[in-house]
């Protein structure tokens, strides 16, 4: 059973205890310390933690400033809008970090395009952060006013009234060298966790072996993995697409049974909560390109996959491996350089000259 935090057992019911705003509210459900009772009881904590952050609060002043609007539409986001897509809700809420910072004692009605601009250069000139992560930041600041809107927190959707990078700029085109390969995989291989564990190793080689989104991996179970038939079956994913089977590699398949023994029903376990699986490994990935001496994210394994696999496949098929949609998508992974394209050219001339291609005029 899946532990909530905050909630406890005591003299026979299930009681609660949170902070907020540095002060302490705890209290009993009226419920029996069961484990039937326990969702309910998870289900009070959240009204009562709610009930407390409302008071005194008025949602429709003026004076309603971003940072507290921005905690109710993280709440509605994570248990209404993205209850059944927690990776979109993670991906919001690492935005709303950066936005709550930046614009956090503003009122919500008063911020304007101006100060939205603002933050692009904050955010360029400060952080560094290429197109595709300001997007992504601007993207969920448009949710957020489209949700305010909607509770009467503003009256418009400032964001629309900015320049906000295109598609193609936001596309990140990032494939590892062999070499930046080989220098992160040899420090990541000396991560692990208390129990000895290389979870960066095993999940990087993953995704680079099979091109997974790296929470298709993390939140596989167990029972998902055939050994015998080498298969591991995605349940969950973001599209009907995602959902699919894959087949794994022979270094995948030993990673995956070494994986096999760990506590829990997943192949990647939270260190701390066993019975879940492992969220993100972001920082630690952080730590491992500054101690090799390179720059990428994690995600960049997965376009490095599509890359190396597009000229082994057609687009269909690497589609279908990746578990995308539609190929207006997979084009995104299909990089042809100039020999390629040549070798191409020279292909379709040789068919020519052999008599197997037919010109038709008009």
């Amino acid at each position: 059973m899946q532990k909530v935090t905050g909630l406890r057992k005591r003299d026979g019911y299930w009681c609660y205890r949170f902070m907020v705003a540095g002060r302490q509210y705890s209290g009993t459900t009226g419920l029996a310390d069961t484990e039937r009772n326990k969702k309910a009881a998870g289900q009070f904590l959240d009204e009562r933690r709610r009930e407390v952050r409302m008071a005194g609060v008025d949602m429709h002043s003026e004076k309603l400033d971003f940072a507290t609007a921005a905690g109710f539409f993280l709440l509605y986001c994570k248990d209404v809008k993205y209850r059944a897509k927690q990776s979109s809700y993670i991906r919001l809420r690492s935005s709303f970090g950066s936005l709550v910072a930046f614009f956090g004692a503003a009122a919500v009605a008063a911020i304007d395009p101006g100060m939205i601009d603002n933050y692009k250069h904050w955010r360029i000139a400060d952080h560094g952060v290429k197109d595709v992560t300001l997007r992504h930041d601007l993207h969920a600041l448009s949710l957020f006013f489209q949700h305010g809107m909607k509770q009467r927190w503003c009256t418009a959707n400032r964001v629309r009234e900015v320049e906000i990078p295109s598609d193609k700029e936001a596309v990140r085109n990032n494939v590892l060298t062999p070499q930046q390969e080989e220098k992160y995989f040899r420090v990541a291989k000396t991560m692990v966790d208390k129990a000895g564990r290389p979870n960066l190793y095993d999940l990087g080689r993953l995704m680079l072996n099979q091109g997974c989104r790296p929470e298709e991996i993390t939140q596989a179970r167990k029972d998902a993995f055939d050994l015998i038939e080498k298969t591991l079956q995605i349940n969950k994913g973001k599209t009907r697409a995602a959902r699919r089977e894959i087949y794994l590699t022979e270094e995948s398949c030993q990673i995956l049974q070494s994986r096999m023994g760990s506590p829990g029903d997943y192949l990647f376990p939270s260190q701390r909560y066993p019975d879940r699986p492992l969220i993100k490994l972001s920082k630690t990935h952080d730590i491992a390109c500054e101690r090799a001496g390179v720059s990428f994210i994690i995600y960049d394994l997965r376009h490095t996959f599509g890359t190396r696999m597009a000229p082994l496949v057609d687009p269909i098929t690497l589609a279908a491996i990746m578990g995308h949609a539609n190929l207006r998508t997979i084009m995104r992974y299909v990089h042809p350089q100039s020999e390629e394209k040549r070798a191409a050219m020279e292909r379709y001339q040789a068919a020519m000259k052999r008599g197997q291609l037919r010109v038709v005029n008009g």
